[in-house]
């Protein structure tokens, strides 16, 4: 892929961000509403579309944000796919950052 084609991509990912987002904030549901799993699936598309752009922003990958948008996208598909444990497997992640980051301080 050629810088264009990626700086193209991007810039679509950016706008249809800004859309699911809004989207997100427009939703009602909390935490215990019936209609909460659709606004858990928006949140879902949101973070999918940070690790778009995580992937292909030029330069090298940031493993900060890789391992921040994995976490995300492993907690919120937890929820569908029951039996999983992928929190778990994103609590690891999220633990080896914070060690990580304590020991370069």
């Amino acid at each position: 892929m050629d810088k264009q084609q990626r700086q193209e991509i991007l810039t679509l990912s950016w706008s249809m961000h800004d859309q699911v987002e809004q989207a997100v904030l427009r939703h009602p549901a909390a935490a215990n509403d019936a209609t909460f799993p659709e606004k858990q699936r928006l949140l879902l598309a949101d973070m999918a579309l940070h690790l778009l752009q995580t992937a292909l922003k030029p330069g090298q990958l940031e493993d900060d944000r890789l391992i921040n948008n994995l976490n995300g996208i492993l907690s919120l598909s937890d929820d569908f796919i029951p039996h999983s444990d992928l929190r778990a497997v994103a609590d690891t992640l999220f633990f080896a950052q914070q060690k990580k980051l304590n020991e370069s301080q």
